[in-house]
């Protein structure tokens, strides 16, 4: 090997791949990090990505305060005599109504970062595949579960009162964060599978909003039409609102509560595969 500096030309000595080796691997290399170390970290980007940008929690904060404002005092007199008593059926299908409403956010984040070309970068890194995507519905959670909190807090100001305790409702929360993790892998799957966010966003409201006014969250199917009560009882969101309705309401309805995760487990076994074979091949 040489070089040439100026007029005067260096012999410089020659490189052994050896002693290359030995100057670059000064130490034994790390192990290869496990499945859940690398969903939790990703879990944690998503967590600071709102510490950053705390703008983020608008929608699971201000949206649901407004939507229960809205429905209680607006209808409470109309359709249970008086906001009271109103909020202690609706209270619950709300929450429920808003969760499901704010998963779509997963699916429009994973599709910003694809444009942006971070995925890329995932890709190479030598982790478990999958734990980007976990570590995003991960990072959601938090937000699932702040949402939930923040609705409880204002509902008990407002007069809602949970028969069932605080084990019921802990037990409701549960059920619903885990109902929004495995109905997030839809909108990751469409995050990825459509080319901008604003895609994104108008199919998961296509979807949505059917699924959670045309179920049990604002009014009792037996006051609607015979045809209509087919579906609204057969609803996704109208098992999860009356599990988590009956949690609260310290009924503990099991049939209901399996519906939920039955459709949650359906959720996780249908378009978690499907939306990592379109991460890898994306």
């Amino acid at each position: 090997m040489s070089t040439v500096t100026g007029n005067e030309h260096t012999e410089l000595a020659p490189v052994s791949p050896d002693s290359l080796a030995a100057l670059l691997v000064t130490r034994e290399r790390p192990p290869r990090p496990s499945s859940l170390s690398t969903s939790l970290t990703f879990g944690w980007r998503a967590i600071l990505k709102i510490k950053h940008v705390p703008e983020q929690l608008f929608d699971v904060t201000a949206f649901p305060i407004m939507n229960l404002l809205m429905f209680t005092y607006l209808f409470g007199g109309a359709l249970a005599g008086s906001p009271d008593e109103y909020i202690q059926f609706v209270l619950p299908g709300i929450l429920v109504m808003s969760v499901v409403m704010i998963t779509m956010y997963t699916g429009v984040s994973v599709n910003i970062d694809i444009e942006k070309g971070v995925f890329d970068r995932f890709r190479s890194l030598p982790i478990w595949r999958p734990s980007a995507m976990v570590g995003y519905l991960l990072g959601d959670a938090l937000r699932y579960t702040i949402a939930s909190v923040v609705m409880l807090s204002v509902g008990l100001a407002l007069g809602y009162r949970p028969d069932g305790g605080v084990g019921g409702v802990l037990a409701g929360i549960a059920l619903l964060v885990v109902f929004a993790f495995a109905f997030s892998w839809i909108w990751t799957m469409f995050g990825l599978l459509l080319r901008t966010e604003k895609s994104v966003m108008s199919v998961s409201m296509m979807v949505i909003f059917p699924l959670t006014f045309l179920s049990n969250v604002f009014v009792d199917p037996r006051t609607m039409p015979g045809w209509l009560q087919v579906f609204v009882n057969n609803s996704l969101v109208t098992h999860v609102a009356s599990a988590v309705r009956g949690l609260m309401a310290g009924d503990w309805p099991a049939g209901e509560v399996a519906w939920a995760l039955g459709w949650a487990g359906l959720f996780i076994a249908v378009f978690g595969p499907v939306t990592m074979r379109l991460y890898n091949r994306r």
